[in-house]
């Protein structure tokens, strides 16, 4: 009788969940689009033999990358790369906050910009003395 020991595959870790479908997501051989959805959290967990915060850190690490967009009662999809980061509904609160830190940055930039402006023709106007 052959009684070789059942050999098991190793639970992925969180970051390995996320690498994979980082490179389902980015990757060449991409499986899947803009707006496609991901399966459910507790379906991939027990599809992986992972706890459910396993799979809930990994898609948490791809929205921080700004690769998914999680949206409550609705499933986890892959974030439209053409959208501005932070505006989607379901974007990481880290992109939402940074998006609104450079809207006003550029509205800042954009005032300077046109004071400078009022600056350079209040001093070209002034001509120099004839010598």
């Amino acid at each position: 009788m052959d009684q070789s020991p059942e050999v098991t595959k190793p639970t992925p870790t969180a970051k390995e969940i996320a690498a994979q479908f980082r490179e389902k997501i980015t990757g060449p051989d991409r499986e899947y689009d803009a707006g496609d959805r991901l399966p459910a959290a507790r379906a991939l967990a027990k599809e992986l033999g992972v706890q459910l915060m396993t799979v809930q850190s990994a898609y948490g690490q791809l929205r921080d990358e700004g690769l998914i967009l999680t949206q409550q009662g609705r499933g986890t999809f892959v974030r439209d790369p053409a959208a501005p980061l932070g505006t989607e509904p379901g974007s990481s609160p880290a992109f939402a906050a940074l998006a609104a830190e450079l809207s006003t940055i550029h509205d800042a930039l954009r005032l300077l910009g046109e004071r400078l402006d009022r600056l350079e023709q209040l001093v070209g106007s002034e001509t120099p003395p004839s010598l």
